[in-house]
């Protein structure tokens, strides 16, 4: 199975909008990003450049620094909230597009403070 492409834009910066994110990751159902925009565009594409699933004008309902992105067909959808104990093991994507995987994470009850663990890793 090849890798997929997650692009993730900010549709109301600058002239035409501008990227946010762009990385490469085994395929995934959910994708946990940090600190999204308000609003962004997301296109979940194969390596071959195949539109898998996209989501535009996904806004956030809440500030939280997390949130779920989720392909349900062939549409992404954006789900803001604290991440659970379901989410470790999940992969994480940074401004820029680097790609973890959530080791750990806490926050506390009334969202004033979290602390979080991922881990890189790359190869050539």
């Amino acid at each position: 199975m090849t890798d997929h492409i997650w692009n993730i834009r900010i549709p109301d910066a600058g002239a035409t909008g501008m990227e946010f994110a762009r990385g490469r990751l085994a395929p995934t159902q959910h994708l946990i990003a940090h600190a999204l925009p308000e609003t962004v565009d997301v296109e979940v594409r194969s390596e071959d450049g195949v539109l898998i699933a996209a989501g535009h004008g996904l806004t956030q309902k809440k500030a939280t620094p997390m949130d779920r992105l989720s392909l349900v067909g062939d549409a992404v959808e954006r789900v803001n909230g604290w991440p659970g104990p379901e989410d470790l093991g999940k992969p994480v994507i940074l401004c820029g597009g680097e790609v973890g995987i959530l080791r750990t994470w806490w926050n506390a009850d009334d969202g004033s403070e979290w602390r979080w663990t991922i881990e890189l890793h790359n190869a050539r």
